[in-house]
């Protein structure tokens, strides 16, 4: 097995297996790492016929490692969200918020490589705005499980909704999901395409 891929998988497993040792809540922690799991087995099972760039798989486990660590501790309750809100005077801890910038940030990638890949669309204006919409349609999709989770544990809800009292928390989570998204675009288009036709070349 390649060095890369085995550098990956014991990033993956090694904060998996930190994650569930003693989480803060351990429906919480189910609820944010179940996606993680959920993008490990789909990787796996599209490895071979749809490979993907390496880019794109080294943000895969950055998104999960944010995701493993917030259920660990809660996004309310991660040390380093109360460091920097210590540090700049706030009066939230905003980890979650860096959890949102990464639900934009990195599913615009997947969803780039997909529709450029698959040739969906032509043009890159169109690419760009697809794209965007589907980070969106995430991040709002996103909201309403929580929402879902909310109702249905009233217990838990606290902890994985990570509110903490902000009565614009939905709609700042979908704001920074979008600013993800733009900055990824910005960032990483040129890098992505090289990376898109070595892959191609391959």
């Amino acid at each position: 097995m390649d060095k890369k891929v085995l550098a990956w998988l014991g990033v993956f497993f090694a904060v998996l297996a930190w994650s569930a040792i003693g989480p803060a809540d351990r429906v919480t922690w189910w609820l944010e790492v179940i996606p993680a799991l959920a993008g490990f087995v789909i990787l796996v099972m599209t490895r071979q016929r749809f490979p993907l760039t390496e880019l794109v798989y080294i943000l895969i486990l950055v998104h999960a490692v944010i995701l493993m660590v917030g259920g660990h501790y809660t996004y309310a309750e991660v040390p380093v969200g109360d460091w920097l809100r210590d540090l700049t005077g706030g009066d939230r801890n905003n980890y979650d918020k860096l959890g949102h910038l990464a639900q934009g940030f990195i599913p615009v990638m997947i969803a780039r490589e997909i529709l450029i890949r698959n040739k969906v669309v032509q043009g890159r204006g169109w690419l760009a705005f697809l794209v965007v919409c589907i980070v969106l349609a995430i991040s709002a999709m996103y909201e309403l499980v929580e929402w879902w989770a909310a109702l249905l544990s009233a217990e838990a809800a606290d902890s994985f909704l990570g509110t903490q009292g902000y009565i614009w928390d939905t709609q700042s989570d979908m704001m920074w999901a979008l600013s993800g998204a733009i900055l990824a675009l910005l960032a990483l288009s040129k890098l992505h395409d090289r990376q898109i036709r070595a892959l191609a070349a391959r």
